[in-house]
């Protein structure tokens, strides 16, 4: 009884030094999460959803028998290490990262490599609330929106609506349509990455499965995407400019992750 006490203690102490050092990494995900035109809102979420998914299996947690691994002595060192360079030179992604890194090694650490196994989902599931550094943002976000007007530029042509690409502008008789880093796609394309990870965690299939489903979500996205910018063409096109803001432009930005998601959920099915 004095043991676990002990290791009680133990465990609130290391939180707590947990919290207090990440705590400006911490902050920096707050503010890059409610960030306006955030590509991470979802981020709030993630902890959340890994809480969920513990607790879920917490009936097949209870039987298993905690206890200490030196394994996670080597996970908390290095992470601490990439901490410590990151903020030397302001570099928040790894430090994130590290973060990561360091819980990995509290949790093998205090409660052990059987443990560690059962709920490495979603420990790992905690990378999607890191938010990726600007620069990444930018540059994928650059090609996304350039594959985006490229190919609703040939779809619209081939449906003989006639347009010309002009960088991330596409141009038809009347109307244009700016494929800016909103519309690249990226934001749904993160969110569902996440999405899919649950969705593979819980398929019922072999590990080569469960792969294939993550990776689709990738082409669904960048599909998906590519039917709004043309829906949005077309509307401009046809009723007006003036058509595509505001309201149908939330409007079909959600139209298009309830497609993503049903795309999703029928490969799922059909890899089952």
């Amino acid at each position: 009884m004095k043991d676990l006490i002990q290791n009680y203690k133990k465990q609130i102490a290391a939180g707590v030094l947990f919290v207090a050092a990440y705590f400006p990494i911490l902050n920096w995900m707050w503010d890059r999460w409610f960030a306006r035109d955030s590509y991470y809102s979802h981020g709030i979420l993630i902890p959340f959803v890994s809480i969920y998914l513990i607790w879920h299996i917490r009936r097949q947690l209870k039987t298993i028998q905690v206890k200490e691994s030196r394994m996670g002595i080597p996970l908390i060192i290095a992470g601490l290490v990439i901490y410590f360079f990151s903020s030397l030179f302001r570099v928040y992604f790894t430090s994130g990262f590290s973060m990561l890194l360091v819980l990995y090694g509290l949790v093998l650490y205090f409660w052990g490599k059987e443990m560690f196994w059962k709920i490495s989902f979603p420990l790992a599931f905690l990378v999607f609330m890191v938010p990726l550094p600007e620069v990444a943002i930018v540059n994928i976000s650059f090609r996304l929106k350039m594959f985006a007007a490229t190919m609703a530029t040939w779809i619209l042509n081939k449906i003989r609506i006639p347009a010309i690409q002009m960088g991330s502008i596409i141009r038809m008789r009347t109307s244009e349509v700016v494929v800016d880093d909103v519309c690249s796609g990226l934001r749904s394309l993160i969110s569902l990455m996440a999405l899919g990870g649950i969705f593979a965690y819980w398929m019922k299939g072999t590990t080569a499965k469960k792969i294939i489903l993550f990776a689709s979500t990738i082409p669904i996205a960048v599909i998906t995407n590519v039917c709004r910018v043309i829906v949005m063409a077309g509307v401009s096109e046809i009723w007006g400019p003036q058509y595509v803001e505001g309201i149908v432009h939330d409007l079909t930005g959600f139209m298009v992750f309830a497609l993503a998601f049903i795309l999703l959920y029928m490969v799922g099915k059909l890899l089952e």
